[in-house]
């Protein structure tokens, strides 16, 4: 390997990471949309994002006005969005648009499958177990940034990408 090849292959962008900037952003986004409409720390309680990220001061209020912080924070969605989807027009056969649009279908088929190895399904499911656990405490608990819930569903989540990652490896 030349070493022009070697500096390729470590700043050009990887599908997998485009993918999960992509993810990333969006759920940043989704959690600036909540804390705007009905407040993501808890019903009629915004999170202050910079507080809340430094734990500086106070990270949330009852003050429901659009502050700087919704608009930064948002603004760090898009930017980490336009990465992975740039980084996905480069790795992706049919750009971001094309894999974005065969997403729902690869996510289901990857969890009814039978076709891959039961580590690929396992890993699937952990994954769809960590987001649907996310999802259904915070809508059911109207709280959408609790540390003790990331905890459980980012283990969910990250043994199951792993757990991906080294099957696709492996082939």
């Amino acid at each position: 390997m030349t070493n022009s090849e070697w500096m390729d292959s470590l700043t050009r962008p990887s599908k997998a990471m485009s993918a999960a900037l992509t993810l990333l952003g969006s759920w940043i986004v989704f959690l600036t949309v909540v804390n705007i409409s009905i407040g993501a720390y808890s019903e009629g309680r915004k999170v202050l994002w910079i507080d809340f990220l430094t734990g500086v001061r106070e990270s949330s209020t009852t003050d429901m006005a659009l502050v700087m912080d919704d608009i930064l924070f948002g603004l760090v969605g898009l930017v980490i969005i336009g990465l992975g989807a740039r980084g996905m027009n480069t790795t992706h056969e049919s750009g971001f648009v094309g894999w974005l649009s065969g997403l729902p279908k690869c996510v289901v088929g990857s969890l009814f499958s039978s076709e891959g190895s039961s580590n690929k399904l396992i890993s699937s499911w952990l994954v769809a177990l960590g987001v649907v656990f996310y999802l259904m405490w915070s809508v059911m608990e109207n709280t959408w940034v609790d540390p003790g819930v990331y905890s459980v569903a980012v283990v969910l989540v990250s043994f199951g990408v792993g757990m991906g990652l080294l099957e696709s490896s492996s082939n």
